[in-house]
Formats: C-alpha cells, sequence, structure tokens
C-alpha cells in the first residue's frame, strides 16, 4: 500500500481511556478482601499502566502465594464494575476518527490481558477503530503466540501492522503515560510521545527519554502530523501546514463520551 503517514499506537489506560477508579478500586477490593493493606491514593495511581502482578506485589506488597487470588479477586470486580466506570479522555474519540479519515494507521499496544482490552475499547465504541490491538495473556503469564512485557507488546503490534496490514512501519510512533511505554518503544527503536493527562509522576516521561510531552489531543494530533513525511518545509523543519483535521479534535466535551 502507498502510505504517507506515520503509524501509530496507543496505549489505553492513561493514554486513550481514563480508568475513574475503576482499577484502583479493583486493587482495592483485592486488598480488602484478602485482608491486606489498601496503598495511599499516590501509590495506588503509580499501579496504573505497570503489569498488575508486578504493581500488586512490587508496590502493594502482595505476597507471591496469594498473587493469584489478587489477581483473581480484581478481575471479577473489574469486569462488574470497573470497565464502566472508565471514561475517554477528552478529545480522544474525535482525535482517533480524524486519524481513521486520514488514512492514519493505528493501533493499541497495553499490559492489560488483551481480551479485556478489548473489551473496554468495545465498551467506548472505538475498538473497530484500530488496525490491531495487543495485550497481555488472560492470567499475564507467557503463553504460546501471546507477548509478554510492554517491549514484546509493542513488536506484536508493529509486526501486526507490517505483515497483515502492509504498513511501512520505519517512522511508527508509540503514544503513552508512564515509563514503560518509553521503554517498550525504544526496544524497537521508535520515539515515543508522552500524553500529559496520565498516571506518570511529574518527570517519569522525561527522564525516560519521551520526545515530547503534550497536554491535550490537539497537542498531539499536530505534533503526530508533524512527523508524516513532506509535512516539514525547506529551512524549517518544524513548520507545519493548516490540517482542517485540528479543528474538529480542538472541540472537546469534558463528560467523557466525545
Amino acid at each position: 500500500m502507498t502510505q504517507t503517514t506515520v503509524p501509530v499506537i496507543f496505549d489505553l489506560d492513561g493514554t486513550l481511556v481514563d480508568p475513574a477508579g475503576g482499577i484502583t478500586d479493583g486493587i482495592a477490593a483485592a486488598l480488602t478482601e484478602l485482608g491486606l493493606g489498601v496503598p495511599d491514593k499516590a501509590l495506588m495511581d503509580a499501579m496504573i499502566g505497570p503489569k498488575l502482578s508486578h504493581s500488586l506485589t512490587d508496590i502493594a506488597g502482595v505476597p507471591a502465594d496469594r498473587l493469584d487470588d489478587a489477581i483473581r479477586i480484581y478481575r471479577a470486580h473489574y469486569r462488574a464494575t470497573g470497565i464502566g466506570q472508565s471514561v475517554l479522555y477528552p478529545g480522544i474519540r474525535a482525535l482517533l476518527e480524524s486519524f481513521v479519515e486520514a488514512g492514519r494507521p493505528i493501533a493499541v499496544a497495553t499490559q492489560k490481558p488483551e481480551g479485556i482490552a478489548r473489551i473496554v475499547l468495545e465498551h467506548h465504541g472505538i475498538a473497530a477503530l484500530f488496525h490491531t490491538i495487543r495485550g497481555s495473556a488472560a492470567d499475564e503469564a507467557a503463553a504460546a503466540g501471546v507477548p509478554s512485557g510492554k517491549a514484546a507488546i509493542v513488536a506484536a503490534a508493529l509486526a501486526d501492522l507490517s505483515s497483515h496490514h502492509g504498513v511501512d512501519i520505519r517512522h511508527a510512533v508509540m503514544v503513552g503515560d508512564r515509563a514503560q511505554d518509553v521503554a517498550g518503544a525504544a526496544a524497537n527503536g521508535i520515539d515515543c510521545i508522552g500524553v500529559g493527562w496520565g498516571f506518570a509522576p511529574d518527570g517519569e516521561l522525561d527522564a525516560a527519554g519521551a520526545v515530547e510531552i503534550v497536554h491535550s489531543s490537539a497537542a498531539l494530533h499536530e505534533t503526530i502530523a508533524r512527523r508524516d513525511p513532506g509535512r516539514a518545509t525547506a529551512g524549517n523543519p518544524n513548520a507545519v501546514t493548516h490540517d482542517p483535521m485540528t479543528a474538529a479534535v480542538d472541540e472537546v466535551h469534558t463528560d467523557g463520551n466525545v
């Protein structure tokens, strides 16, 4: 296929979708049911993004012999109520639709189990916009044909774009809100644009090496468009031409149903 737009791989929680307490409430429910202490809000928010099993052991201090129970209880709570609590970040629907209309290939790479990630995206009516949706195994363990770890998940999304959809991935870019998104992109030789509306503590994305940090969907749209082949002008590589799609992205509603 002829392609003149940069492919974009998105993280999910903290980037496309605001869990709005769905994740942290589920973790708190699991810890409480097991008689374990619930960390403060800052630590709970830090658990959004990394692999759940790592967050439960490294941050919440869940003993190894209780980890499977904690994940099981969390998953049940998240499916029952957590998904319904989530909302799309302002402008995200318009952003994605503008990319699809422009022919830009887009994908999702998340450490959330792949099946649940698809359910979340379907709940918000945007699953069909993506060329591919990649995540971890249902039990977060290594399994045949299922990637493990952010770098492998990003690699799987890139491979899907290239092999199944004929996308030129040489200039692909990752978009995410945490350091592991930046690391996963770097491991695959691509840049990561950080979003400032997610769950990274101050300075995390800069320290991780994000090439740029944006604070609105309109800014993200323009930053990605600036990377398209042919957009730079002679003598000013950062100059861009007017893109009518940016106006659509600027029309942001704040009720989570954009």
